[in-house]
């Protein structure tokens, strides 16, 4: 047992780790020691002061799943562009989980979006499930807004994937863009350009989401 994993232990909660195990399926239970997100990202923060979290970081695959968030939450909090892009080139075949590929959300990439969009074409053309599946969340964070322009609907639009993680995210990313660039993302659903199972689940979560109006709904579901 390392010193760190002895610090994490010691957060331990066993009827949290039982529950993200229940929401993580196909890791073994005994990878989770349960220490619980808002913990572990103030642990983050204090970790990174210290000289060992980079060996840490060299050091892979870890042990525990909360090994692999504490790592995530690290790479956050890399304030180089290209050192943050470094780190997580590094770090993605070893992310084996949906939990661990979302909670990396760098800010610095909001400063480097054009750098940015050049790792999203990589990321989203990999075949491996969760770097492709951090590619789109990439573009859903950061190019939905401000930056947005209707070509990049096309990046997840072409995505053909049978990977459940990959396709709920590509689902996740179109009901998201409904909510907030409707008239570009409409078409995709009207024409039905994605799978016939992303295309329901878009639908599904566009529904469920607060901020698709209930005109839009109703409209929604006539096109399922």
């Amino acid at each position: 047992m390392t010193e760190l994993q002895n610090r994490l232990l010691r957060m331990r909660d066993e009827k949290y780790a039982e529950f993200q195990a229940k929401l993580t399926p196909g890791i073994p239970p005994e990878d989770f020691i349960g220490v619980r997100v808002p913990q572990l990202r103030q642990f983050a923060k204090e970790y990174s002061r210290e000289a060992e979290h980079e060996e840490f970081m060299r050091e892979l695959p870890h042990r525990y799943y909360d090994e692999n968030m504490l790592h995530g939450l690290l790479i956050e909090r890399i304030r180089d562009c290209e050192e943050c892009i470094a780190a997580i080139d590094k770090f993605l075949p070893y992310v084996d989980n949906w939990a661990v590929c979302d909670i990396m959300s760098p800010k610095i990439f909001g400063k480097h979006k054009e750098r940015l969009m050049e790792k999203i074409m990589q990321w989203t053309q990999s075949s491996h499930t969760y770097t492709c599946r951090f590619g789109m969340k990439m573009l859903m964070t950061f190019f939905l807004d401000d930056d947005f322009e209707s070509r990049y609907l096309e990046i997840p639009a072409g995505i053909v994937s049978e990977e459940y993680y990959v396709n709920m995210m590509t689902a996740w990313f179109f009901a998201t863009a409904l909510a907030k660039q409707w008239d570009d993302t409409i078409p995709y659903i009207e024409q039905k350009r994605l799978s016939q199972w992303v295309h329901r689940k878009s639908i599904q979560k566009a529904v469920e989401s607060r901020r698709i109006t209930p005109e839009q709904k109703t409209y929604l579901r006539t096109l399922k």
